[in-house]
């Protein structure tokens, strides 16, 4: 992928001459839609990313969020200075094309490349949310991958320490060509320990420490800024970065012995267009320049020319920023932890100029090389809305069907291969709503929650994405927190196409309102486009990671006691006209279509009120309501020695059993009363039956009752666990 012709004429305009090898290079994979989000930048106005606990917005390597205080009252406030306040740090990033290449190293590199975009900004990576997404389950080459990328991901996360808590898989036939693969990482800093990537003051170094640098990962920029071609996963592996996370774990201690002792003025992780991306945008963020001498930097391949030690996207490295006086302090800690140390140069009030050899070889305004890129005007098409066209299919096989779904079966088989409770804080794991992670240092509990739901924005991108949204604050008000900020992994096919970039916007727009209704600054994120292959693009996918807090580590289980009655609070669908089964497993699993379902009047107050009753002591277990509906989540319920009995009159059973209205919840509770006064003015508490002690799951439908029990449940929900063992 060459510099655009119009791109090259403003470049020489700007510079006044032709550019050279290496600065060509560089405005190729600086002005790509990977780095530039010149198709996306336009449209994220829209979010809105601020809020009282908000520290630092979109922009940097991560965002920062201050957790909640409480007053000597109770009341959960900011009270506390900002130097007394737990911080965390949220981010997220996508390796989509790199793991169909590889799946092993593209998705390992994704959580290295994550994880040090927490360390620049002074944190201790605590935990990680995956969000992964493939072709259809029965395809050997979706399988392949599927199985590659949870290998990397395993590999890489539990060999640096950093625990998997949260995520989800989805498969879908549009992903086929081009798998997803978004993780997000959370960080604990505070005031003192902050650093940002916005370079401080002139004269201080530039010091270059991590991995050797070789010739992996040249282009993967712009590699990641175009369709994936037929030839991909031969053709373009060099593109492909390897990662080693022996190395990152040492490096993760580094960082924190150099941020313990206040060495670091600022930080940038080097990964997209490697050492020349890092460098240039954290000068360009102060608009300032750099000196650079490139034969400085510690190389592991013989003979690399200028262009390869810019651009190359080997891992496991950090581009410091370092006060004359502390780089032998720099270089005496890194070198006990056996990483290599180069200084490379130093911050300047001049332009980014980078020599080889005493040949200057790159002479650039670094804002011009980080911001000038043009944004792109590209055209949409709204999607037609689908047809009403419902399958006709007995309840015992549709339950069988939807239960059994790779998409809503048992995630088992790709968790308890990730080291979750590393770093003792995991107080609720994955295959629950939401994790809990404990951040004893606020006494506070931290909800994590991360995904997206193609099936939903296939059919209905705006609201899907809305939906999303709901879905998860949903899970995370499941656990008795309170939403606090949320980052976003937008991924989309190539935005040329009319459709395509409609069904973006569509995305951008409902992930946008539904956050800002329920107060939830969506503080940072990532831009992934060219999502697009011989098959065609994927479905419009919006993942979102949000997180949440809560005083104390505790929850309420998602599985149900022997005893307590169960309600259901939102809207059960007795008749036709009051659900729709868009966006349903049920109606994939069997090709039917319908519009998607309307969402609750008032989101945030839906949210707000379950969190609270949730904590209720009252309550025994809630499970959020959404993927297979009201079916599966029952399902999900019962246990070897606790059943359920519920009864469902509808008219139209399958409509009320398998519609995925999200904001729903089902709460196990010693009082309905209370449930019922908590949800008075918010939204309806339909009561649906009583445990049972013998794992029966009984569902009285008026003429013909479904049942079923925990082992049958159990063998129906082993898919993946099934099939890949």
């Amino acid at each position: 992928m060459s510099l655009a012709d119009s791109d090259r004429e403003l470049v020489v305009s700007e510079l006044g001459r032709e550019p050279t090898r290496a600065e060509a290079a560089l405005f190729e994979n600086l002005w790509s839609e990977h780095c530039a989000y010149r198709s996306s930048r336009p449209l994220l106005s829209a979010f809105d990313s601020e809020g009282e606990q908000v520290v630092v917005g979109p922009g940097d390597d991560a965002a920062v969020v201050a957790l909640p205080s409480t007053d000597a009252d109770g009341d959960r406030t900011g009270g506390r200075t900002d130097d007394e306040r737990t911080y965390i740090t949220m981010g997220i990033e996508s390796h989509n094309h790199p793991s169909y290449v590889d799946p092993v190293d593209g998705a390992a590199t994704g959580v290295g490349g994550i994880v040090r975009d927490t360390l620049s900004m002074g944190a201790y990576p605590i935990a990680l949310a995956d969000s992964l997404y493939f072709g259809e389950f029965d395809d050997d080459h979706s399988r392949y991958l599927f199985e590659g990328v949870v290998e990397g991901i395993s590999h890489y996360g539990n060999c640096i320490g950093v625990p998997t808590v949260a995520g989800s898989v989805d498969f879908h036939p549009d992903y086929e060509g081009n798998p997803l693969v978004n993780v997000a990482c959370v960080g604990l800093t505070n005031e003192e320990r902050l650093v940002t990537a916005e370079a401080q003051e002139p004269g201080n170094k530039l010091v270059l420490v991590g991995n050797a640098t070789g010739r992996d990962g040249l282009g993967g920029a712009s590699f990641a800024s175009e369709d994936l071609a037929e030839d991909a996963e031969t053709a373009d592996r060099p593109a492909v970065q390897v990662g080693d996370p022996y190395a990152e774990k040492l490096l993760i201690e580094a960082n924190e012995q150099l941020v313990d002792d206040g060495l670091i003025e600022s930080a940038r992780d080097l990964g997209a267009a490697g050492l020349g991306g890092a460098s240039s945008e954290m000068v360009a963020k102060a608009d300032l320049g750099a000196r650079i001498e490139l034969e400085r930097v510690h190389q592991r391949e013989p003979n690399m020319n200028a262009m390869e030690i810019l651009l190359a996207e080997s891992q496991e490295r950090m581009c410091y920023e370092v006060k004359p006086e502390n780089v032998d302090r720099v270089r005496e800690i890194v070198e006990r932890f056996d990483l290599g140390c180069s200084v490379i140069g130093e911050v300047t009030d001049e332009n980014y100029t980078c020599l080889f050899e005493g040949e200057t070889v790159v002479d650039v305004d670094a804002y011009f090389l980080g911001e000038g890129a043009p944004m792109n005007d590209l055209e949409t098409e709204d999607l037609e809305e689908p047809a009403t066209d419902l399958p006709d299919a007995d309840l015992e096989t549709t339950f069988d069907a939807v239960v059994s779904s790779p998409n809503t079966a048992s995630k088992r088989w790709v968790y308890r291969q990730y080291d979750h409770e590393v770093g003792v804080r995991t107080s609720v794991g994955p295959g629950d709503d939401a994790a809990i992670i404990a951040v004893r240092e606020a006494e506070q509990g931290l909800a994590i929650s991360a995904g997206a739901a193609p099936n939903w924005t296939a059919v209905a991108p705006y609201e899907g994405a809305r939906a999303i949204a709901l879905e998860n604050a949903t899970n995370i008000a499941a656990k008795g927190a309170t939403p606090l900020a949320a980052v976003d992994c937008l991924n989309g096919g190539n935005p040329e196409k009319p459709d395509v970039y409609g069904g973006f916007t569509d995305i951008v727009d409902g992930l946008a309102e539904m956050c800002e209704t329920l107060s939830t600054p969506v503080v940072g994120g990532n831009v992934s486009l060219y999502n697009d292959s011989v098959t065609g693009p994927i479905p419009p996918t919006p993942t979102l990671a949000m997180v949440g807090s809560k005083d104390g580590y505790d929850a309420p289980p998602l599985s149900v006691e022997s005893e307590g009655d169960l309600v259901l609070v939102g809207d059960l669908g007795l008749e036709r006209d009051e659900f729709r089964l868009g966006g349903s497993e049920y109606l994939a699993r069997f090709d039917g279509s319908d519009r998607f379902p309307g969402l609750p009047d008032d989101p945030a107050s839906v949210v707000e009120t379950l969190a609270a009753v949730a904590n209720d002591n009252s309550t025994l277990a809630v499970h959020d309501v959404s993927h297979g509906g009201l079916a599966v989540a029952l399902a999900e319920m019962v246990g070897d020695d606790a059943g359920l009995e519920v009864s469902i009159p509808a008219a139209d059973p399958a409509g009320a059993l398998f519609h995925e209205q999200p904001g729903r919840a089902l709460i196990q509770t010693k009082s309905v009363a209370a449930v019922r006064e908590a949800f008075d003015g918010v939204g309806p508490v339909v009561e649906l039956g009583t445990a049972t002690d013998d794992g029966r799951l009984a569902i009285d439908l008026g003429d013909r009752t479904l049942e079923t029990d925990a082992t049958a449940i159990r063998e129906r929900r082993a898919t993946i666990e099934r099939e890949l063992e």
